[in-house]
């Protein structure tokens, strides 16, 4: 008798995958405020902590980084808002100064000898897309934090269950217990990693915001967040927030601006990306360049623009728990560089 091509537990597992993505594909809504509240809540926890080490009172120091993340989603909210309402405005004018930039290069061309047609080349290369990309993508996110209320409510549970955790552990499964241990690195883990690429995508941001804020480019506040958002995906992120401000540089300063505006995007990401953040990070938390784009599709895919920006966090915590378990350990490698 013919042994099976694919063992029963095979077959049990790849159906017990889909079912769950099917399951966090339908639960859309609900699982993207409740994932960005997790992602908060682990960067505030260390805050609350260090406040709780100063003798402040616990509730005293949940209250104040409640209050704290408040006024910082509802300042940058504003700013996004009023950024985007005027950039919607404009778009028209963009995009048609573009299609004029176009045009102009092909009379380019075809003066040098290379015959271009204009037709061809605006039905299969559409500059005007990444800013509506651009767009998109904000009008996502914007859409999840008109659940503001509801991310700050499930922030405050968190962090109320987060410092009880280990003792709840303890007490389930005893303090001889190697749980506890596994929990304890994997989230001192996931901590660092959020904690360190969070700065580094401030940095980011604050580096690009002032200088295209120099330079003069249009809704340089804009481009600031874009690069501090998209800062969480490497390699594809950074390319994906330049191209929108290169071509604002382009339409409003020339071709030399949209050079620098492009030089200034390699050099901020080589000096975060490629000095500060592996220094503090260590590189044995990078990953492969296929996983990061496989991730990025998945699980946009399943959450939308919000499951791009936290594909790789998500995909970290993943690599970071196998990290943690010596039986899929080398799971963890395959998934790194």
């Amino acid at each position: 008798m013919n042994k099976p091509l694919v063992s029963h537990s095979v077959m049990v597992n790849i159906a017990a995958f889909i079912v769950i993505i099917a399951g966090l594909k339908a639960a859309t809504q609900l699982l993207v405020p409740f994932l960005l509240a997790v992602f908060i809540a682990v960067l505030c926890a260390p805050m609350m902590m260090w406040l709780k080490s100063k003798k402040v009172p616990s509730i005293l120091s949940l209250l104040l980084v409640a209050v704290l993340f408040f006024l910082i989603t509802m300042t940058l909210g504003t700013v996004i808002g009023t950024s985007l309402s005027a950039f919607y405005q404009d778009l028209p004018e963009y995009e048609q100064k573009l299609q004029q930039q176009g045009a102009i290069a092909v009379e380019m061309l075809n003066g040098f000898g290379i015959v271009v047609d204009e037709t061809v080349l605006s039905t299969y290369i559409d500059p005007s897309a990444a800013m509506k990309m651009v767009a998109t993508v904000f009008s996502g996110l914007g859409g999840v934090l008109t659940n503001a209320f509801l991310i700050l409510f499930t922030v405050v549970f968190i962090l109320l269950e987060a410092s009880d955790f280990p003792e709840k552990l303890r007490r389930a499964l005893g303090n001889k217990t190697l749980a506890l241990d596994y929990y304890q690195n994997f989230s001192d883990s996931v901590q660092r990693y959020l904690l360190i690429k969070t700065l580094v995508s401030i940095g980011t941001g604050i580096v690009v915001g002032s200088t295209l804020a120099w330079m003069g480019v249009d809704y340089a506040i804009l481009w600031a967040m874009i690069a501090f958002l998209l800062n969480f995906i490497p390699n594809i992120g950074s390319i994906i927030a330049a191209v929108p401000p290169m071509l604002i540089a382009l339409i409003q300063l020339g071709p030399m601006s949209a050079m620098l505006v492009a030089g200034l995007y390699v050099a901020t990401n080589v000096l975060f990306g490629n000095v500060i953040e592996p220094r503090y990070m260590g590189r044995s938390l990078g990953l492969s360049t296929l996983v990061v784009f496989v991730s990025l599709v998945f699980w946009g895919w399943i959450f939308g623009p919000v499951g791009m920006l936290l594909s790789i966090p998500l995909t970290m915590v993943v690599k970071i728990a196998l990290e943690n378990s010596e039986k899929n350990r080398w799971l963890a490698v395959l998934l790194g560089h």
